[in-house]
C-alpha cells in the first residue's frame, strides 16, 4: 500500500498526473491545484525551474529536530553524518553552504535521561546548553572526518536588531564561506528566552524570529543566499494531514496563499508540526525572490537529489518565476 512516506519524490511526468493535468489544461477535479502551481503548462517551465534550483550556488539548510533525532528520542547519528556528506560534496563542487539546526534541546534531554519535555524556562536552557555544546561536536567530528572545518554561530534577535551587530554578523559569515568553512547556526537558547518563553501568537513583542525556519530565512536573505532548502520528517507541503487518505503531495508552489496556509493547520504531532513556521520561511525566501524548498530528511541522498535539481519535496517559486 502506498504511504504519505513512500511518495518521496515527483518526476515529472507524474507531477502531471498527480494533479490531473495534460500539457494544455487541468482536469475538472483539480483546477484549485493547477492555481496553486499556478497552472505551469509546459514540461520546459517545470524543469527549467528546478534547473535553477540545481544552478544555487549559495544554500541554507535548516535541518529539522525530527531529523536530528529519532523517534524513540534518541540521536539519529546515521542521518547527520548523511548531511554532512552531501554538504562536504556541495562543498567540492563549489558551493557554499551554511547549516541553521535545531536539536539541541532534545539532545540535552537524551543526554540526561529526560524523558518528557521540560515547561520550566530554566530546565529547558539548560538542556538546550547540554545539548548544543553535544550537537556541534558531532557536526564538528563528521565534518572533520570529511576534510571540512566548521564554526559554530549562536544568535539572538538582537543580532538582527541592531544593526551594527547585524553588520559584524554577515561580515562574520562572508569570512567564514571565503575560509572555505561550514557555519553551523542556532538560536542562542541559553540567554535567548524569545522561543521558548513566549507562545507563538505572543503580541508581547514583536519577534524578529521564534523559531530556527524563520532564522533561517533571514539568514539566507541577509547572506545572500540562492536556496533555502528546509529538512524535516514529511516528504513537502501537503493538501491535508499526510496521515489522512486523499492527502496530495504539492510539487510546487507559486504563491503562499490563505488557501495554501490552510493546508498547514489541523492537529500537531509527527507528520505536520512546524508546517506553519516552515511557510513564514518560505514566504520570507520567495518575497526575497529567492527559491525555497521542503523536504524529507530522512529521505536518502535529499539534499544530494534537491540541489541536482530533481523534482523532490516542494518547492516555492520566486516572484518572478511564478
Amino acid at each position: 500500500m502506498e504511504t504519505p512516506s513512500s511518495r518521496n519524490w515527483v518526476s515529472v511526468g507524474l507531477l502531471f498526473d498527480l494533479l490531473d493535468c495534460d500539457y494544455g489544461g487541468c482536469g475538472a477535479g483539480r483546477k484549485a491545484h493547477c492555481k496553486i502551481m499556478n497552472h505551469v503548462p509546459e514540461v520546459q517551465t517545470i524543469v527549467a525551474i528546478r534547473e535553477g534550483v540545481a544552478k544555487a550556488r549559495r544554500i541554507v539548510i535548516k535541518v529539522g529536530t525530527n531529523v536530528v533525532m529519532r523517534d524513540d528520542g534518541r540521536l539519529a547519528l546515521s542521518q547527520l553524518y548523511g548531511i554532512a556528506e552531501a554538504v562536504a560534496r556541495l562543498r567540492q563542487h563549489g558551493r557554499d553552504v551554511l547549516i541553521v539546526s535545531s536539536g539541541a534541546v532534545g539532545l540535552g534531554m537524551e543526554r540526561i535521561g529526560m524523558a518528557v519535555r521540560p515547561t520550566e524556562l530554566s530546565q529547558i536552557q539548560a538542556c538546550a546548553a547540554i545539548g548544543q555544546s553535544r550537537l556541534m561536536a558531532i557536526y564538528d567530528d563528521a565534518f572533520d572526518k570529511l576534510g571540512c572545518r566548521t564554526a559554530q554561530v549562536l544568535l539572538t534577535e538582537d543580532d538582527f536588531r541592531d544593526p551594527a551587530r547585524y553588520s559584524n554578523l554577515r561580515s562574520t559569515l562572508v569570512s567564514l564561506l571565503a575560509l572555505g568553512v561550514i557555519p553551523v547556526i542556532n538560536e542562542n537558547d541559553t540567554v535567548s528566552t524569545a522561543e521558548l518563553d513566549h507562545p507563538t501568537d505572543s503580541l508581547e513583542r514583536e519577534r524578529v524570529f521564534g523559531d530556527n525556519d524563520k532564522l533561517s530565512a533571514l539568514v539566507m536573505t541577509h547572506i545572500d543566499a540562492d536556496l533555502l532548502l528546509l529538512l524535516s520528517d514529511v516528504d513537502g507541503l501537503y493538501t491535508a494531514d499526510p496521515r489522512t487518505e486523499g492527502a496530495e503531495l504539492l510539487g510546487q508552489v507559486a504563491d503562499i496563499t490563505d488557501q495554501v496556509l490552510n493546508f498547514a493547520q489541523g492537529r500537531s504531532g509527527r507528520g505536520r508540526g512546524g508546517m506553519s513556521t516552515k511557510l513564514e520561511a518560505a514566504r520570507i525566501a520567495t518575497e526575497a525572490n529567492r527559491l525555497a524548498v521542503i523536504a524529507n530528511g530522512r529521505l536518502p541522498h535529499v539534499i544530494e537529489r534537491v540541489c541536482a535539481g530533481e523534482v523532490v519535496g516542494t518547492l516555492f517559486l520566486t516572484r518572478e518565476s511564478a
